[in-house]
């Protein structure tokens, strides 16, 4: 890999809603297409989940307009219910994601190995805000 491949970078919430509930809402497709933008003019249209060591996710993320759009996928490396999920994206980049227990609040934790085609603060951004997305819909329903 290049030079980046090793720039991690970490990103966190606290959501208002109990672990079971938040792992609920992160990992089921019917959740996962509902949340997983950056921006509302972005969408989710399609997504699948085998949550399981080994198992391969799949989301199709797309401008609504149609004029560009993205697959984002992977296989998982660790799994542990309502506490850990690790997984390595089709690039070979790693990310981690930690599910804290905190009574009725959750704070995740997301760590990711940066890509190399766009700046780092630029891709913190992205994925807090995608973070934020979700804290906003579980926070909500």
């Amino acid at each position: 890999m290049e030079e980046n491949s090793s720039v991690k970078i970490t990103i966190t919430a606290t959501v208002k809603a109990n672990p079971e509930k938040v792992w609920e809402f992160w990992t089921k497709p019917e959740h996962i297409t509902q949340w997983n933008n950056a921006s509302d003019d972005w969408h989710t249209p399609f997504a699948e989940n085998d949550l399981t060591a080994g198992g391969e996710f799949k989301a199709r993320m797309e401008a609504k307009d149609g004029s560009v759009g993205f697959d984002f996928g992977g296989v998982y490396d660790e799994v542990i219910l309502h506490q850990l999920i690790s997984y390595t994206i089709g690039d070979g980049r790693k990310v981690r994601i930690t599910f804290a227990n905190k009574g009725m609040e959750t704070e995740i934790t997301e760590t990711f190995e940066a890509e190399n085609q766009n700046p780092a603060e630029m891709q913190r951004a992205g994925w807090q805000a995608i973070l934020n997305n979700f804290k906003q819909y579980a926070e909500s329903h």
